[in-house]
């Protein structure tokens, strides 16, 4: 007889918008144990498993925590509701709270004073737009009708009816069947109630359970958290912008690229992150927080790391091909990893079809460059040796694009507009600097051949794991490693020698350098110029964790073909600490995003 085993749950607290699949164990008539689903269109023996998902719901009003949706809320902050930033925002859930977070909170009461005095009504609307809507009282009532916190979802298997309520006397609450499948995302109306998950195998013909139901109920449906709008801060001059995010095109001649490690699921453990909640790292939470926090942005091109095979084919591709984006992919090589396939990561480059169509895609991996070098200047009996240090399976993704909204200038009118975009991981130990080193000037010289070929704008993106002051990072910034540079003397195979070597003739200019470049005085000049490094011209971090902050991604552009037109501001390592340190709920991965303007500068006839 089918009969089930064992229920549990992936997380015991469910999020709005984060579909939940239970893990449910099941004996099947010939005795045999397996996860995989009887559905009642392929029953087993004339039998096949129910699923009912139920909301439990009462007359009380429960406001929630901003800061910790966990919790409810105690005490409310008038100054938000003066200011007519949405309630939701103003609740929290003890004095502590209130005090710890004051510095990143009083920043949206600076924010719509200042948009109040400058833009009237128009700031109000903004606001509503990134944060949580609605009341944030949560009405409980058994209509079943609350205010919207969030993003509702989109559907449960369709279209899901309210399927008849029951009252349980017992305890006096009501109960709504909300699904009839075996996963289940929870939405607005669910948040502050508790779920019950119930399963039975069915008898085909008779329709009647064969047993009692196994049941396992969540805790209470918290509303997933809206992080804090960052804005495009324009640094061609002295005006603080706003990141127009209805806007689906980018000014004449200018385009927007994102780069963005977003921490693959295999990496995002409870052992790595113990001071993140099991239920941010849930994999199902963060690639719906990503991705609000992606298409968020409206960049025209998207470059992102440690994207995992599976997710990119199951989730982001066709995610993003919703808004217009089309994909490539390259996934790390495999000669080291252990791991399941299909969870191996990669890059993955987007660009709008409306701004860019492909022309031509290389895939670099550095283990096909390590087996040539060796094969080149290492002896024979040190090849072992040589490649067991130089292969870590990382890889680089180069894109050339043609843009659609052509150069637009007099002095070559009808001309192709190209554009070259590196995406890439450089992933090593930090103990091997010279392999680090030696990845990244073999993916320079690769572009060079390309620039050489090609009159061509270039954009190098990516966590290259090598902070300001580093050989990697100067031979990207300057064009050359200073041949005393301590890094230097870890060369044990000899690949860096000699160092004059180590040069390019790209071009390459750091984007977010340009903060550190502008002039003038203001509020937000000020705090964008406080989380600059001004011994490096660099962002102070762009990956935030316990044991580690400090600035390891970039967005390289050629400043003879390109220039900034904007930034998306950074982030204030003050108000991640409320959370101890990335991932957060707020955030879903260790690294912030960074995203810049650009504008292709008119050709010059020669």
């Amino acid at each position: 007889m089918l009969s089930v085993v064992r229920v549990h749950l992936p997380s015991e607290i469910p999020i709005v918008g984060c579909e939940i699949t239970p893990y449910v164990l099941l004996r099947r008539p010939d005795g045999a144990v397996s996860t995989d689903d009887v559905p009642e269109t392929a029953p087993t023996d004339g039998q096949f498993m129910r699923y009912r998902w139920y909301r439990i719901q009462s007359d009380r009003k429960v406001p929630i925590c901003s800061v910790h949706p966990m919790e409810q809320a105690t005490i409310q902050c008038l100054g938000c509701l003066k200011s007519k930033i949405p309630v939701a925002k103003s609740y929290h859930c003890s004095a502590k709270c209130f005090s710890d977070a004051w510095q990143h909170h009083k920043v949206l009461h600076e924010r719509a004073s200042s948009a109040l005095n400058e833009n009237g009504a128009e700031e109000e609307e903004l606001f509503g737009r990134f944060g949580s809507g609605g009341s944030g009282v949560l009405s409980t009532a058994g209509s079943g009708s609350l205010s919207n916190f969030g993003q509702s979802p989109g559907v449960n298997n369709g279209p899901v009816p309210m399927y008849p309520s029951g009252t349980d006397k017992n305890s006096g609450e009501t109960w709504f069947e909300v699904g009839r499948s075996r996963t289940y995302t929870p939405t607005a109306d669910d948040i502050g109630h508790a779920l019950k998950f119930e399963c039975v195998a069915v008898d085909a013909d008779k329709r009647s359970p064969l047993g009692p139901p196994t049941s396992i109920m969540t805790s209470r449906v918290i509303p997933a958290p809206t992080p804090t709008p960052r804005r495009l801060i324009q640094v061609n001059r002295d005006v603080l912008g706003h990141l127009d995010l209805d806007s689906q095109t980018s000014s004449l001649g200018t385009f927007t690229v994102l780069s963005y490690n977003i921490l693959a699921d295999a990496y995002a453990t409870s052992d790595a992150y113990s001071y993140c909640p099991t239920w941010a790292l849930n994999w199902t939470y963060r690639r719906q927080n990503l991705l609000r926090e992606i298409i968020g942005y409206h960049a025209d091109i998207i470059c992102l790391q440690e994207v995992q095979f599976n997710h990119f084919e199951d989730f982001f591709a066709p995610e993003l091909d919703k808004h217009g984006y089309q994909a490539l992919y390259k996934k790390r090589t495999t000669e080291v990893y252990s791991g399941n396939p299909i969870a191996i990561d990669g890059c993955a480059t987007f660009f709008r079809r409306d701004k860019f169509s492909h022309v031509k895609k290389y895939e670099v991996e550095f283990n096909k460059a390590a087996q040539s070098l060796t094969d080149a200047i290492i002896p024979a009996a040190q090849k072992r040796v040589a490649l067991s240090r130089l292969i870590k399976d990382n890889i680089a993704l180069i894109a050339v694009l043609e843009a659609k909204f052509g150069n637009h200038g007099a002095e070559n009118p009808g001309k192709r507009q190209l554009l070259c975009v590196a995406n890439t991981h450089i992933n090593v130990h930090q103990d091997l600097k010279d392999v680090k080193l030696w990845e990244v000037h073999t993916l320079l010289k690769g572009l060079e051949k390309i620039a050489v070929s090609a009159d061509i704008p270039m954009l190098v993106c990516g966590d290259f794991n090598s902070t300001p002051g580093s050989s990697p990072h100067g031979l990207l910034a300057v064009g050359k490693v200073d041949q005393l540079h301590p890094d230097l003397a870890i060369d044990p195979l000899g690949i860096l020698r000699p160092p004059s070597k180590l040069n390019h003739q790209l071009p390459l200019v750091s984007a977010y350098s340009s903060f550190a470049r502008m002039v003038g005085v203001g509020y937000d000049l000020e705090h964008q110029r406080r989380r600059m490094d001004p011994s490096t011209n660099e962002p102070l971090f762009t990956n935030c964790t316990r044991d580690f902050t400090g600035t390891v991604d970039y967005i390289f552009y050629t400043a003879d073909s390109l220039t900034v037109e904007s930034l998306l501001e950074l982030l204030d390592e003050e108000s991640l600490r409320k959370d101890t340190a990335l991932p957060s709920p707020e955030w879903s991965s260790d690294h912030i995003a960074l995203l810049a303007e650009f504008r292709c500068k008119p050709r010059i006839r020669r």
